[in-house]
């Protein structure tokens, strides 16, 4: 990446945000002399100005390869960024208190991509040992969570702990079956729909057929019936036969079995 004078003075006095910044006393390189400066640290870079106000930087250091410590100066609270290398300068700041001395030592020791990086393995490892040690501490068979399941509210437990409501009898010969008691049987009807039965209890009314019919076949059906008059007479033999077998075997039913 290039790097000219306008880009970096635009990013020293640009809006965002510095990791630091405050007076700091600078040594100068050939003559000894402190001179206040005020600083900003962004990132790797520190800035310095003449004043607080001032739109362009005075010079810049590039914190790579450096190291941050406590030096013995005239000043006190001074330290020191020295490079590596022979011929690489030595940057001698000095603070206005021990509180801003260690802000600024700790803020320039943790400026640097070598710093991140080192942080970034740590927090990897750090990370990978927490997920072998969740496994070990599961013995090593960890199995995968089932699906989600909701619980059931209280409407759905009210409803599962009603009693099993009893069956509906089938309805016979065209009539619904009433009195139903649970667990007890009845006796077909076979003396048709109305009336009473054997416990002097009223029978319902016959049911309407649900079957709607067109015109056509109602026409039809009442051809044929009037074509062969016997089969109605055919049809209720039929039939009574069969609810006269299905009385007696509830009888036999009703009485047990014969020893």
């Amino acid at each position: 990446m290039k790097l000219n004078e306008r880009s970096l003075a635009f990013y020293a006095t640009c809006d965002s945000p510095a990791d630091n910044a405050g007076f700091l006393y600078k040594r100068g390189e050939r003559h000894t002399a402190y001179h206040r400066r005020w600083f900003v640290l962004k990132g790797n870079m520190l800035f310095y100005f003449e004043e607080r106000d001032s739109r362009e930087p005075v010079g810049v250091i590039v914190l790579e390869g450096c190291n941050v410590e406590l030096c013995d100066s005239a000043e006190g609270f001074a330290f020191a960024i020295r490079f590596g290398g022979t011929k690489s300068r030595t940057y001698v700041l000095a603070a206005e208190s021990q509180a801003a001395m260690e802000s600024w030592v700790k803020s320039l020791s943790r400026a640097s991509f070598d710093y991140m990086r080192l942080v970034v393995r740590e927090l990897e490892k750090q990370l990978q040992e927490m997920r072998q040690g969740v496994a070990g501490g599961c013995g090593g068979t960890q199995e995968p969570p089932g699906p989600w399941k909701p619980k059931p509210s209280g409407l759905e437990q009210s409803w599962e702990r009603l009693p099993a409501l009893p069956a509906i009898q089938p309805k016979e010969n065209g009539c619904a079956v009433w009195n139903n008691v649970l667990g007890e049987e009845q006796a077909p009807n076979t003396s048709g729909c109305g009336g009473h039965d054997e416990e002097e209890n009223p029978r319902p009314p016959p049911l309407p057929p649900r079957r709607r019919v067109s015109n056509g076949e109602a026409v039809s059906a009442g051809a044929a019936v009037a074509e062969s008059p016997s089969t109605f007479c055919r049809l209720h033999e039929q039939y009574s036969r069969e609810v006269a077998r299905l009385r007696q075997d509830w009888q036999q039913r009703q009485r047990g079995p014969q020893p």
